[in-house]
């Protein structure tokens, strides 16, 4: 089978598979406070989610990562991840979380072949955490970071979404817990997705502005790793062990090196998140269920459009329309 190349010249061998919309938390950055979700006919089958995992890492894909909404919310989800990690030629089998249900799916999804955790972690004052999420728990998670790492996930990373006058002043906090816990952390720059009903531009907080706040306290090497995402990452030359990840899309572009797509979990292949090009795989799946040729065709095409780069600015002014559960993580 054909590699995925696009119009650009990349190489794409990264795939993130939203497998629903639906979440048990409605962060602020995510979602709105009242949400409407896709009626079930309009997900896709795990099936045709698989069927179209197959496709990829048929050609060249090496790294699958589930997302939603939150993933685990997904009816028979442990058998998926059985049968995705089983696909010939995969390398990785990563999942994004918001650590609510590790708890009771840890120990399962790790004997699937799920092989790293992504795990989001915004504050660890209960108070903000209930504010942050609208519905979550800290206590809730920090439990199942806890049966993560007891399951023997090796490769957790926490995720934090940096806000000013909501979390950004917790950035040295969260770095030691990520310490004190041997875990890597990456910092993420807030995307202009969806209405969420406030103004982004006065939260806004730059990677730099989180570099220097985590520098007052300890010395940073720069490193030339990378997990095959838009992370660019630090070590920090006392504790050996944490890694810690900013991710840019406003301050530092990462679009050159993009190797990326993401389908969502009604059947949008997103070309870019910062566009709303997109090709309706769930259409060509259901209108050709026994013949994969006018699926790839359809796939290489798509691939030509797929853009240089987004267009992000760090102002207030929603510039896509979806909201991030729709995007996929």
């Amino acid at each position: 089978m054909s590699p995925w190349i696009d119009g650009q010249g990349r190489k794409i061998d990264y795939l993130r598979l939203s497998v629903t919309d639906r979440c048990d938390f409605r962060c602020v950055y995510c979602m709105a406070e009242n949400m409407r979700f896709l009626p079930r006919q309009q997900v896709l089958t795990l099936e045709e989610i698989e069927r179209v995992a197959r496709l990829f890492v048929a050609g060249g894909v090496r790294k699958l990562r589930l997302t939603g909404g939150e993933p685990l919310v997904r009816p028979g989800i442990v058998g998926h991840c059985e049968r995705l990690a089983a696909l010939p030629g995969l390398r990785e089998l990563c999942m994004t979380s918001n650590g609510s249900q590790l708890g009771r799916y840890a120990r399962d999804l790790r004997a699937a072949g799920l092989a790293r955790l992504n795990i989001s972690l915004d504050t660890l004052d209960a108070q903000r955490f209930q504010a942050i999420t609208r519905t979550g728990r800290l206590d809730q998670v920090l439990r199942g970071i806890d049966a993560a790492q007891a399951a023997g996930f090796a490769g957790i990373k926490l995720n934090c979404v940096v806000m000013k006058g909501r979390n950004a002043d917790e950035v040295p906090a969260l770095v030691d817990y990520a310490i004190a816990h041997e875990l890597d952390i990456s910092f993420i720059e807030e995307m202009p997705l969806g209405q969420v009903g406030r103004d982004r531009e006065e939260s806004f907080c730059s990677s730099d502005e989180v570099r220097a706040l985590i520098a007052e306290r300890h010395e940073l090497l720069d490193s030339a790793e990378h997990s095959g995402g838009p992370a660019r990452y630090v070590r920090l030359a006392q504790h050996p062990r944490t890694r810690i990840g900013f991710i840019s899309p406003h301050s530092h572009n990462f679009c050159a090196t993009c190797n990326r797509l993401r389908l969502t979990a009604e059947g949008r292949l997103l070309l870019c998140l910062g566009h709303e090009n997109s090709l309706d795989l769930r259409g060509l799946l259901r209108r050709h269920p026994l013949h994969d040729g006018p699926i790839l065709d359809a796939l290489h095409a798509a691939l030509q459009r797929k853009p240089a780069r987004h267009e992000f600015s760090a102002g207030g002014e929603v510039q896509v329309l979806r909201f991030m559960n729709l995007s996929g993580g």
